[in-house]
């Protein structure tokens, strides 16, 4: 690949040309609908609207370890397909003025209720239900690691996984980089777990579910295929507090629902039952929320 070339940044940036790359298409320098698309709404009190990123898996597995917990958190998980620009339908935007996934509608109380980004989706649904929010005296401890993972985690995607792995040529000054604060980012975690098994606390909390599919899934292999490159098995502590929530079946639920990738086995494009992790094929999506 090419190295870059100087470049002289114009008195006036203009959007001439897509920037290219894999994600090239889902961004624009505007906000706003492109088209008018209604959302489809199911029974359930939760309607989430989402792909399965690690943004969106945040709240896919905290609705599948509430309902392994006995709440009532049913809940209908409509794909968004943001390779096709579904988030810019005029529905979706009505949800999430920033068409970004994951966007949720709640249903549960008098009034539809809209909450958008993932750590406020995170935030709202243990505040309504009680749940993954560690002691009382744990809330400045869980605020900041749930922030902290908000705040890292784009340096994470947006910065070393698009150049390391989606843009379309490699450059060294970006992929370096990034890839160094990346792996300042995996020291941080490594010795914070180095004494404890959870993020805040003594058990779950969001933050945990928060920050486990970003930097859980990539020491665990997952990530724009980055393991060797970022060595990321010298984190061990990292690992063992990744493989410790792996194993969790509501967490492994929760890793299918929106997935378009990988093995069949892997992946339930919507879920509107508990029963459709048991009868999952893609012909009979959303024939449930139809019933």
């Amino acid at each position: 690949m090419s190295d870059p070339k100087p470049y002289t940044p114009p008195k006036v940036w203009t959007w001439e040309v897509p920037n290219g790359g894999e994600f090239a298409s889902i961004n624009r320098p505007i906000s706003g609908a492109t088209h008018q698309k209604a959302l489809p709404e199911g029974r359930h009190p939760f309607q989430l609207y989402s792909m399965g990123t690690p943004n969106g898996v945040k709240v896919t597995v905290l609705f599948e370890e509430l309902l392994a917990a006995g709440h009532p958190a049913e809940y209908d998980a409509w794909l968004i397909r943001i390779h096709k620009g579904d988030q810019f339908g005029s529905g979706f935007v009505e949800v999430n003025p920033n068409s970004k996934i994951p966007a949720l509608l709640d249903r549960s109380g008098p009034e539809p209720v809209r909450v958008f980004e993932s750590g406020a989706i995170l935030l709202h649904l243990a505040e309504k239900f009680g749940a993954f929010l560690g002691r009382p005296e744990d809330r400045p401890a869980l605020l900041s690691w749930l922030f902290w993972q908000m705040g890292s985690a784009p340096y994470l995607g947006g910065g070393f996984g698009h150049f390391y792995a989606y843009a379309p040529e490699k450059w060294q000054y970006p992929i370096d980089r990034f890839a160094m604060e990346v792996k300042r980012q995996l020291d941080v975690l490594n010795r914070h777990l180095a004494d404890r098994e959870w993020m805040v606390g003594d058990g779950m909390t969001i933050a945990d579910i928060a920050i486990w599919p970003w930097y859980g899934n990539l020491v665990l292999g997952r990530q724009y295929n980055a393991g060797e490159f970022l060595d990321v098995a010298s984190y061990t502590h990292v690992v063992d507090w990744a493989r410790r929530i792996d194993a969790r079946p509501a967490v492994r639920r929760g890793r299918m629902v929106n997935r378009t990738s990988g093995e069949p086995h892997e992946r339930l494009l919507e879920r509107h039952d508990a029963s459709d992790f048991e009868t999952r094929t893609e012909d009979r999506i959303g024939s449930k929320a139809a019933e």
